[in-house]
């Protein structure tokens, strides 16, 4: 007699290690067609392993591993525990920097095989902050003011952000964030990877 077939869910390593890897190859900007000719994979090989439809073998870890320049372990050690789902308001790191009035409070739990994040900022009165290029061709961004207001630049187009208003958009290039409000402004920053 026939056994019925049974779906199996992912290996939490492989789903992660998977998640870890589509993120190393949209840090670079690469597609996966790009990745295949570096890494002399096929496209549906990196693709499967991406999702995690398949665990990946140790030739292909070492293959990847070479074109990201890290080693297996380094790798491996990245993806073996699942971060905790949850931070608390007094463990979510802050920064600042002090030469700009900028304060920046990563909100969402850190977890690198996820390919969004919160982050709340506050700037000072007059505070002006530019940045030459995006970490990531193609970061896309939402911005919402929840007090005072704000002066996003992008793409040579200038946006005026007051309390409530939400701006979504994809970096390519420069942008700039000048608080444009006597009283300064916070706003929650939402980053997604391409």
């Amino acid at each position: 007699m026939k056994q019925p077939m049974v779906d199996v869910p992912p290996d939490p390593v492989d789903t992660r290690l998977g998640a870890r890897l589509a993120e190393l190859r949209a840090e670079r900007g690469w597609s996966l067609g790009e990745l295949a000719e570096r890494s002399g994979v096929s496209r549906s090989t990196l693709s499967r392993a991406e999702r995690a439809e398949t665990s990946p073998t140790a030739a292909l870890l070492n293959r990847l591993c070479a074109v990201y320049g890290r080693t297996m372990s380094q790798l491996l050690s990245e993806v073996e525990t699942a971060p905790d789902p949850l931070v608390r308001a007094a463990d979510q790191p802050v920064w600042e920097d002090r030469a700009s009035g900028f304060v920046r409070r990563s909100v969402s739990p850190p977890h690198t095989g996820l390919r969004g994040e919160l982050v709340e900022g506050r700037l000072g009165a007059g505070a002006d902050i530019a940045y030459d290029r995006p970490p990531v061709p193609g970061l896309e961004q939402h911005v919402w003011v929840l007090e005072g207001a704000l002066e996003v630049t992008a793409q040579d187009q200038t946006h005026q952000l007051g309390a409530g208003d939400c701006l979504r958009l994809r970096v390519w290039g420069p942008t700039r964030f000048r608080c444009a409000d006597p009283e300064g402004v916070r706003y929650v920053l939402a980053v997604v990877l391409p």
